[in-house]
């Protein structure tokens, strides 16, 4: 899947090491500028969601694992601190090298996300070990078939028209049946409200202007956020999909996700 001299390359050569170190400075530049622009506020009066298309992408060559997006989603949205709820959460692919005498071209593939990826080991697997490493971070899919919809009860969930699924709180009675349907296993019921809760793509950031905090902070700009409606001078997202080998995770679905990869390998699931 990686092309020569790509940022996978180069994690290939160093094996699970962090790359984010050598961004640190960027990355937490970054992250200052969002605590800055914090919003917790509902849609905006005059804010028309017909006149919006919200779409998220995601280049798997340019994410260094460093979980800067993982920390900055759980203040912006208060989600609970444990280690078990995440709104957003990056997984590290370590696709390790046949056994010698072996027929297949690859080794056994490791999948590992401490913490919600904020906190990788360079000492799982050995070096001479690895064949390639690569991050992949995960959300919501912000389906536009959405099986979480269809399972809940009360209409708690719910797909507005510029194309976010949401939760409404008032209206949902924690049963989990949505938890459940999730085939992307993006949503969790809340401790505290004991409701249901998932990545929103920080949409009382995105009504206001505002980029998701976890696209704001990304140091590798793997995180390309966009409306299709209202495309710019040199639009990110066209851009993307014009220069990009792009799918969706699981297309087999059909659930029609709205948060679309370039440089997905065969191993992600």
């Amino acid at each position: 899947m990686k092309r020569p001299l790509t940022r996978r390359h180069w994690l290939t050569t160093l094996g699970s090491a962090l790359a984010g170190v050598m961004s640190l400075a960027l990355a937490r530049k970054a992250k200052a500028a969002v605590q800055k622009v914090l919003a917790s506020a509902p849609a905006p009066k005059g804010y028309d969601p017909a006149k919006h298309r919200w779409l998220m992408q995601i280049d798997v060559d340019r994410c260094i694992g460093c979980g800067l997006c993982v920390e900055a989603c759980k203040t912006e949205n208060h989600v609970p601190p444990e280690p078990t709820y995440f709104r957003t959460w990056v997984e590290r692919y370590i696709v390790k090298k046949p056994k010698p005498g072996s027929d297949t071209p690859r080794g056994e593939v490791v999948v590992d996300s401490p913490n919600g990826g904020m906190h990788f080991s360079s000492a799982l697997v050995p070096r001479e070990e690895i064949m390639r490493s690569f991050f992949v971070p995960k959300l919501c899919n912000l389906c536009e078939h959405s099986p979480c919809s269809q399972v809940c009860p009360v209409g708690a969930t719910f797909e507005t028209p510029d194309g976010v699924v949401l939760v409404d709180p008032k209206y949902c009675i924690g049963c989990g049946f949505c938890v459940q349907a999730c085939p992307y296993g993006c949503r969790f019921l809340n401790p505290i409200t004991h409701t249901a809760e998932k990545c929103t793509l920080c949409y009382h950031r995105i009504t206001r202007g505002l980029r998701p905090a976890c696209v704001e902070v990304c140091p590798g700009e793997a995180r390309i956020f966009g409306d299709l409606k209202n495309p710019v001078a040199n639009d990110p997202i066209q851009r993307f999909i014009a220069t990009k080998r792009v799918m969706a995770l699981k297309p087999y679905l059909g659930t029609g996700p709205r948060v679309l990869y370039a440089g997905l390998d065969e191993e992600v699931r």
